[in-house]
């Protein structure tokens, strides 16, 4: 039976390298330190949420009904795996905060454009 790779030290939770791969087929062994996949670090949820996300094709809508969940959360865990697969998100703009500085003056329509990326 066949184990499945983890990313993760069982002891220190320290990221793993492999340090030998072979082939059943030919018998080649090679030794040496090679990375894992970004996925390799992902835990068992994790990993069903990405693979179900890649099922749904990326819509929304149908994670929320997949794992019954809100629009915030679907949210919040694809932020969470993205970060835990050390791609960089994106810092969060209030809207609400911009568009409370447009009414009292503290900051232009151009300015809150630029800041939203339009």
């Amino acid at each position: 039976m066949k184990k499945e790779v983890f990313g993760t030290c069982p002891v220190c939770q320290g990221p793993l390298l492999a340090t030998r791969l072979s082939c059943h087929h030919c018998n080649t062994e090679i030794t040496g330190e090679f990375a894992l996949s970004r996925f390799s670090y992902l835990n068992k949820e994790d990993l069903l949420f990405v693979e179900t996300f890649v099922k749904v094709q990326g819509n929304i809508k149908e994670m929320e009904r997949e794992f019954d969940m809100s629009y915030p959360t679907v949210k919040k865990n694809l932020e969470s795996i993205i970060t835990k697969m050390g791609f960089e998100t994106k810092p969060k703009v209030d809207e609400e905060a911009i568009l409370e500085k447009i009414k009292t003056g503290e900051m232009s329509v151009d300015q809150a454009l630029k800041l939203l990326g339009k």
